[in-house]
């Protein structure tokens, strides 16, 4: 029996006419056999959750780095955050949730070790963003350099959830927002907590606007993107909220993303970070052998290494380049 064909049916009786249908896909770059119980789109949320570039996202900074305790975000918590809250949205929609949901598992896979610290040290050498190290990490890192072999419409929910693309699709558009009001919210909740910010430091007009909660905060987004979105071929925001979120997001930049508390050691990654980069450049035969290809430019291909460094794989290669070893008489 072909029991994808079940799902097929119920996404041509519900899905919304504006939803991407698993048949409406694209394809792959590399056809694959079919199988009998899952579409393509689950199959790509499935590849994603199984691979080691996913498994990394918890050893990989989110805000604060390398934080004490055990209730701070990591890259793969707001990974998780912003696939619920995706598919909150899409559900609503009618929109395509296995693809909403594949497109939030992988839309952050290219991050570098410390996060945003570690971009930007990589972007004084070279041009570098994350979201087009994500698509890289599907398409040429992951399986030893065979990479996933995605669907397309997975591939461009991935890199164009942020950095001024537009998704093709309105499940990708979903991920693009579901992105913003995550990575705000959570990082309001760890700075609280973090004592880096106070809820009474929040000014009283967000409050008013988004409810004076984590979860009222969450709640007011989503509700507002799916009342104004409901029925069209959209997925937007109302004018007021956008204008809200931007000036909330304003907020977190001026007190929170650089503070000196929060931010404290992220000096001290950058300059790993670009030592390291510099390292390699100039001793590539030191890394692994997946990375020793003439394909592409020494500097791309250190990128992807680094890439692929959870923060205390990062620390550790640093140590073993830097700090000398206890000699010992063998």
């Amino acid at each position: 029996m072909d029991f994808k064909a079940v799902t097929y049916e119920i996404q041509d009786k519900y899905l919304s006419p504006y939803a991407c249908k698993d048949s409406d896909s694209k394809g792959r770059e590399r056809p694959l056999s079919p199988c009998s119980m899952r579409t393509e789109f689950q199959r790509d949320r499935d590849r994603i959750i199984h691979s080691k570039a996913f498994r990394r996202l918890k050893h990989k900074t989110q805000v604060f780095l390398s934080p004490e305790g055990d209730h701070y975000r990591t890259r793969l918590t707001h990974t998780l955050e912003v696939s619920q809250i995706a598919r909150t949205i899409a559900r609503c929609l009618r929109l395509n949730e296995d693809l909403t949901e594949a497109i939030a598992l992988g839309h952050d896979l290219g991050h570098t070790p410390y996060g945003h610290a570690g971009e930007r040290a990589l972007g004084k050498f070279t041009q570098f963003s994350h979201n087009e190290q994500s698509l890289r990490m599907v398409d040429r890192i992951e399986n030893d350099g065979k990479g996933m072999n995605l669907t397309f419409e997975v591939r461009d929910g991935i890199l164009n959830h942020t950095g001024g693309g537009v998704a093709v699709t309105l499940e990708g558009r979903t991920v693009a927002l579901a992105d913003r009001i995550a990575y705000i919210n959570h990082d309001i909740d760890d700075a609280v907590r973090g004592g880096v910010i106070a809820e009474c430091d929040i000014p009283k007009r967000f409050s008013d606007m988004f409810g004076g909660t984590h979860s009222k905060r969450i709640s007011s987004m989503i509700a507002d993107i799916i009342t104004e979105s409901y029925g069209k071929n959209t997925v937007a925001q109302s004018a007021e909220f956008e204008q809200g979120m931007n000036e909330l997001r304003a907020f977190m930049f001026d007190n929170v993303y650089t503070s000196p508390l929060a931010k404290s050691e992220e000096k001290k990654a950058i300059k790993m970070i670009e030592y390291l980069y510099l390292y390699y450049c100039e001793h590539e035969t030191e890394m692994p052998k997946q990375f020793i290809y003439e394909s592409d430019p020494i500097a791309r291909r250190v990128c992807d290494y680094i890439s692929t460094m959870s923060d205390q794989y990062a620390v550790r290669k640093f140590e073993e380049i830097t700090v000398p070893r206890n000699w010992s008489k063998l």
